[in-house]
């Protein structure tokens, strides 16, 4: 007997959660969603993959046109499939993160449907979104115990104070700074430069940047395919 197999049309889409810092610590754009299903509901920007494009092109894309940003760090996190995730249609997302400096995050495109959100205090989001930062965040604060990730919210070069603090805000947690340095330096990861902040009552704190020899991240094999590895865009 002939087996019948029912196929149906999936659509793809990508769609990109962005970290920045801001003074409640980390937050996120959203874009409000101005047709159905959940018009009116905040939801990550995305949208649609061009043929022509590879995946991560499609991400920064859609991210540039939805909010006006341009990710300092993007790297793919998952792909979300459940058959019931969009009211009638199969729609697969490949979904990025991003994380963007403070001055980078000034320059995104706020509006009546683009709005900055406290990445831990997020209203009901569209589809699957909400379940989407939640594993964002936890992917995000994993790293922070054991990469250099941290490296992309700072700038070229920074004190051991902002380092930490960046570590703080990510973490929600406070860090003892005499515990913390050891472990920095230990970790040899980071370099000292000539260079201190000035203008302070106490003794000027040293500047230090990234090995910049040593990659952000370790995905293993993945980092050598050309759309799998993190990237840090100048």
């Amino acid at each position: 007997m002939a087996t019948t197999v029912e196929t149906s049309e999936v659509t793809l889409a990508v769609s990109t959660v962005i970290f920045a810092l801001g003074g409640e610590g980390l937050r996120i754009p959203l874009v409000r969603r101005i047709r159905q299903p959940f018009e009116g509901q905040w939801a990550l920007p995305g949208g649609p993959i061009l043929r022509t494009e590879p995946l991560e092109a499609a991400a920064g894309r859609n991210l540039l046109e939805t909010t006006g940003l341009r990710s300092t760090y993007l790297e793919q996190l998952y792909c979300f499939g459940d058959v019931d995730r969009a009211p009638g249609e199969r729609v697969v997302s490949v979904v990025y993160w991003a994380l963007v400096r403070p001055d980078e995050a000034e320059l995104a495109a706020e509006g009546e449907n683009v709005r900055w959100f406290t990445a831990d205090e997020l209203p009901a989001l569209a589809f699957d979104h909400n379940a989407i930062v939640d594993y964002a965040l936890w992917r995000l604060r994993t790293k922070m115990e054991y990469s250099r990730i941290a490296q992309a919210f700072l700038g070229p070069t920074f004190t051991l104070a902002e380092l930490r603090q960046v570590h703080e805000a990510v973490l929600r947690r406070p860090i003892d700074p005499a515990n913390f340095r050891r472990q920095i330096e230990a970790s040899k990861g980071i370099i000292a430069t000539e260079q201190r902040i000035t203008g302070g009552r106490h003794r000027p704190p040293r500047l230090y940047r990234y090995d910049s020899s040593v990659a952000l991240t370790d995905n293993g094999p993945l980092s050598t395919t050309r759309n799998e590895a993190p990237r840090v865009i100048s």
